[in-house]
């Protein structure tokens, strides 16, 4: 068995907008992340340099930032299809959250196997 009692102590301070205080020195505790998650400071500066260095379009054109731009996307779907022991990269669709995956399962599998009386 694992500790993890102290888990949140040890990954706040990978967070940037948690090191902030609020109302009368408190410090910020934030429970929206079903609208805009926090972002640790990793995934800042991997934007930060993809913004810097690689902006293009991914799969739409052959000079140096696309292609870095769509190897890198490519390496990041291989990344999560190996975290989930998927068969391929092919498996892996990255959306912009989870109302637009919701709907995308709804419209490309759920029309066709999902009918009425069905409980989800």
């Amino acid at each position: 068995s694992v500790d993890t009692s102290h888990l949140g102590a040890a990954l706040r301070g990978d967070f940037p907008a948690l090191q902030q205080t609020v109302y009368e020195d408190c410090p910020l505790v934030y429970l929206d992340s079903a609208a805009t998650s926090q972002k640790p400071r990793e995934v800042i500066e991997a934007v930060s340099h993809y913004y810097e260095r690689d902006n293009a379009n991914v799969h739409r054109g052959a000079h140096a930032l696309s292609v870095r731009a769509t190897d890198a996307y490519e390496g990041a779907r291989d990344k999560v299809a190996q975290f989930v022991n998927a068969a391929s990269r092919r498996e892996i669709v990255f959306t912009r959250g989870a109302t637009e995956a919701i709907n995308l399962v709804a419209h490309s599998w759920g029309l066709d196997n999902v009918g009425p009386g069905d409980e989800i």
